[in-house]
């Protein structure tokens, strides 16, 4: 009874860890953060996040993350995207009033076009 008393206060307790650990991983990788100049909150609650995103033409965000959500975009601009920790690169045309879906995602974003960015993105907590 005392043993697994013990196990189940240790799995806890490991569990808490872990979620301290991704939680503060992901609040370091914030957009609102790590690019302030080019994210801006406009809306959030217990449920989700809206951030507001302008890049400039050969604007770049640095690393950061988003938790699984969509984005809508406000504008037809061209970038390259680097997933981490793959390293991936692809290249991606953005066209105004279309709308995508993506899951969590940590990632440097590269306007290569030459217009500026603009896009809202909806982040589910």
């Amino acid at each position: 009874m005392l043993k697994s008393a013990w196990l189940i206060a240790s799995g806890l307790a490991l569990i808490t860890v872990m979620t301290l650990a991704v939680s503060r991983k992901t609040d370091e990788l914030d957009p609102l953060k790590v690019a302030p100049d080019t994210h801006k909150l406009l809306f959030e609650n217990r449920f989700l996040r809206v951030i507001e995103a302008k890049v400039p033409a050969g604007g770049q965000e640095p690393r950061h993350s988003h938790p699984h959500g969509l984005t809508v975009y406000l504008a037809d601009y061209d970038v390259e995207i680097k997933t981490i920790p793959d390293d991936k690169l692809t290249r991606a045309r953005r066209k105004f009033g279309t709308v995508s879906w993506s899951e969590a995602v940590v990632h440097e974003v590269r306007n290569v076009g030459e217009s500026d960015s603009h896009a809202i993105r909806v982040e589910l907590k």
